[in-house]
């Protein structure tokens, strides 16, 4: 396909951002990944110039369509569910000061998305020893580093109540200096744990919260942060 005009570059990104929307909403597809499968598919073999690839952003933007017009029902109560589980997982792994990322926080999950945390630990080994002790079996991977993309960070994957967990493991230091990180990262959105559960539970949240420690002030202090982690 020639692209002679900035025009056409604009349309054939646009079509690209569709097809790549339609692979990560119905096939769970990861935005590289559907990025690179749409143009293909759209541009062929020809060689694909970087101005034409659109960005995360807007392929997020025609996820967001899609799933309203094919999947207005189903996605928001999927989406609900998976929010819900990561909070109880984050409320588990509470110690290793756990930050949502992804297509759950963000919204756009759909049936075939899984979990995301970032955890940061003094010791990685830490959280390994952790799930151990929870009796859950996990796969060890590396995912790219969220500020860094050319190094890596250890990624513990498991299956936790049916879905796909992925625990991205960072040092203390990375949490540090976030006034600094793109708009486009989780923690520059400040959706850290309190505000992730007036996300799920609404408002309410901070006055039962406030009731209960009252109540029992030493009962939500001090538990066991995986009570009950071995519950699947």
């Amino acid at each position: 396909m020639a692209i002679h005009t900035p025009s056409d570059a604009e349309h054939l990104r646009a079509e690209i951002a569709a097809a790549a929307a339609r692979m990560i909403a119905e096939d769970g597809a990861d935005y590289a990944s559907a990025k690179r499968k749409a143009a293909k598919l759209i541009i062929g073999h020809q060689k694909v110039r970087g101005d034409v690839l659109p960005d995360n952003a807007q392929v997020e933007a025609q996820v967001r369509e899609y799933q309203a017009l094919f999947f207005g029902e189903s996605q928001p109560q999927r989406l609900r569910q998976l929010r819900f589980i990561a909070l109880e997982l984050m409320e588990k792994l509470s110690e290793f000061s756990p930050w949502l990322t992804g297509a759950v926080l963000n919204g756009t999950a759909g049936e075939h998305s899984d979990i995301h945390l970032l955890l940061f630990a003094d010791n990685s080994k830490d959280v390994a020893v952790f799930l151990l002790n929870a009796n859950i079996d996990y796969e060890v991977s590396e995912s790219k580093h969220f500020r860094h993309p050319d190094r890596y960070v250890e990624t513990l994957s498991f299956l936790w109540k049916h879905e796909g967990v992925h625990l991205s493991l960072y040092d203390p230091d990375d949490l540090r200096g976030a006034h600094c990180w793109p708009r486009s990262l989780i923690l520059e959105e400040n959706y850290r744990f309190c505000r992730y559960r007036r996300l799920i539970y609404g408002d309410w949240y901070l006055f039962w919260r406030k009731a209960l420690s009252a109540h029992s002030p030493g009962r939500y202090r001090g538990r066991r942060a995986n009570a009950g982690l071995t519950q699947r």
